[in-house]
């Protein structure tokens, strides 16, 4: 018979499951607010120190799986953990962030100028194609039954990492937490390589954390 692993020790027994959502490190179009979507951005070099210091900190909570979008932004984020933790990442692009056609390579302020009504609209909370591209409704059907199906596979008492992106993520939360999509929006913005924790409950997924990981710092293009 075989030692328990060291995660295995480490777990308060009856905890639940618990998912960490864990967005990616900064990209020079983060700050440039240049809205990215499906682009294939890479990290900056801050990126890169955001990384390697917020998988520092998750390493600690001795994780059982990591999840990631195929985007590189998302992916390079997701090597830094699967460095120190020695786990696999499985990558998924149902993870990938919201697709949002002509907004793509744009900035805030040249989208409000030349799709300001469509820009409110998103604002508003009514459901809106942005740039011709999905609604968040979609991208919560394609990343929250991946979330699912990987959660599904941890242990009881387990912990998985899901890599992905800030508009990705917070409408996956919504659809776990059974929240109405114009309410998505309440959630607020992840800062990057910041994360938030839901936490398996008797009723369901609960919020755990929010935003976590850093002295608060500006959200910089959390749509992306």
């Amino acid at each position: 018979m075989s030692a328990p692993s060291a995660a295995a020790v480490n777990r308060k027994p009856g905890r639940g499951r618990r998912v960490i959502l864990w967005r990616h490190g900064q990209t020079a179009w983060n700050v440039e607010r240049r809205f990215q979507g499906t682009t294939d951005v890479e990290l900056t070099e801050t990126g890169v120190g955001q990384a390697r210091r917020a998988a520092r900190l998750l390493a600690s909570l001795q994780p059982d799986a990591i999840v990631a979008s195929d985007l590189q932004r998302a992916a390079n984020t997701a090597a830094e953990l699967a460095a120190l933790t020695g786990l696999e990442v499985t990558h998924d692009e149902g993870l990938r962030e919201t697709y949002a056609g002509v907004w793509q390579g744009l900035t805030h302020d040249e989208i409000i100028a030349r799709h300001g009504g469509e820009y409110a609209a998103w604002k508003r909370g009514e459901p809106v194609r942005r740039g011709g591209g999905e609604l968040e409704a979609e991208v919560a059907d394609r990343a929250a039954p991946v979330v699912l199906r990987h959660a599904e596979k941890i242990p009881d008492d387990g912990t998985l990492v899901v890599v992905s992106h800030g508009g990705t993520i917070r409408t996956t939360i919504g659809r776990l937490l059974g929240l109405d999509a114009h309410h998505w929006e309440s959630l607020g913005g992840l800062s990057n390589c910041c994360w938030s924790v839901l936490g398996e409950g008797a009723r369901g997924w609960r919020l755990m954390e929010h935003n976590a990981g850093t002295l608060p710092e500006p959200v910089l293009g959390d749509d992306d």
